[in-house]
């Protein structure tokens, strides 16, 4: 299960953030995760729950935006979903598209910090 070791790698920066920001708990973690991504985000919840055991993550909540897989038709110009598995011809003209628009990220997007007392 390779979400684990996608669990830990944000663990520890989220961790490094908040030592760089004067070593405030870590209360949320944002990410955001493609449907093409090769991440299931039920896993990267639970390994996420693993990884922050004994940190300063011990409280925080992994939210995860997921980003559905979009391409972009050249010769038509339409948008459309891809879906899982991807299917990358164009509902409207019947054409391969080749442009990818979107749904292979996996992206911290936001390390939320709660002030350090003292």
């Amino acid at each position: 299960m390779h979400e684990l070791s996608i669990a830990t790698a944000i663990v520890e920066r989220a961790e490094e953030t908040a030592r760089l920001h004067g070593g405030g708990r870590v209360t949320a973690v944002r990410v955001r995760v493609g449907e093409l991504a090769g991440v299931v985000p039920d896993a990267l919840r639970f390994s996420f729950d693993v990884a922050r055991a004994g940190t300063a993550l011990e409280t925080a909540r992994l939210v995860v935006q997921d980003v559905p897989a979009r391409a972009r038709c050249a010769p038509c110009g339409t948008d459309f979903a891809v879906g899982t598995p991807p299917l990358m011809w164009c509902p409207r003209c019947d054409e391969l598209s080749r442009e990818l628009l979107g749904g292979r990220e996996l992206e911290v997007t936001a390390i939320e910090l709660e002030e350090a007392s003292g």
